[in-house]
């Protein structure tokens, strides 16, 4: 996927004087995150919310969770959701449409994300990751899933409060 330029906008409940925060800075911090927070909606609309460790790679955010978990079956359902993360004076909240990833290229290409980002090894089969025995992941299958933003929102609070909305 090819990365862009989102249209910022500074949103009314910014200080006087504020200015919308650049995306690549917003990118960057999104990127090193240690966390995430990932909602989702379950089948009969309730929300679940759950950490999750994830990767910023070719203009998308990329996370992992393993087959048959609730955030995996609330996405076999309802692709929708929000990623979220909070540190260095800004709050971040990406929406967007989740989908599995299962091109061998894409994934040996967020696997070495995660290498970089976490120290984690995985392997590539059959369209999901396995870890390695050092990984944490553990030998069982786990899906990777592309969220390509379609909007996000920054709340900057470095100078002020700056709240801005990107569009992608």
């Amino acid at each position: 996927m090819a990365e862009h330029d989102p249209a910022a906008v500074l949103m009314p409940n910014s200080t006087p004087g504020s200015t919308v925060t650049p995306w690549d800075d917003a990118r960057e911090r999104f990127g090193g995150a240690p966390v995430y927070w990932l909602a989702t909606v379950r089948p009969d609309g309730r929300p679940h919310v759950m950490p999750v460790q994830g990767v910023w790679a070719d203009g998308a955010a990329y996370f992992c969770t393993f087959h048959g978990s609730v955030k995996d079956q609330n996405l076999g359902a309802n692709p929708h959701v929000t990623v979220t993360f909070g540190q260095d004076a800004l709050d971040l909240i990406v929406e967007g449409a989740a989908s599995t990833v299962t091109d061998e290229l894409v994934l040996n290409r967020v696997g070495d994300a995660y290498k970089a980002k976490y120290g984690w090894q995985v392997a590539v089969r059959d369209g999901v990751f396995f870890g390695d025995s050092g990984s944490g992941m553990g030998e069982i299958p786990w899906a990777v899933y592309e969220v390509a933003p379609a909007r996000a929102f920054g709340f900057a609070t470095d100078k002020g409060f700056s709240a801005t909305r990107w569009t992608f």
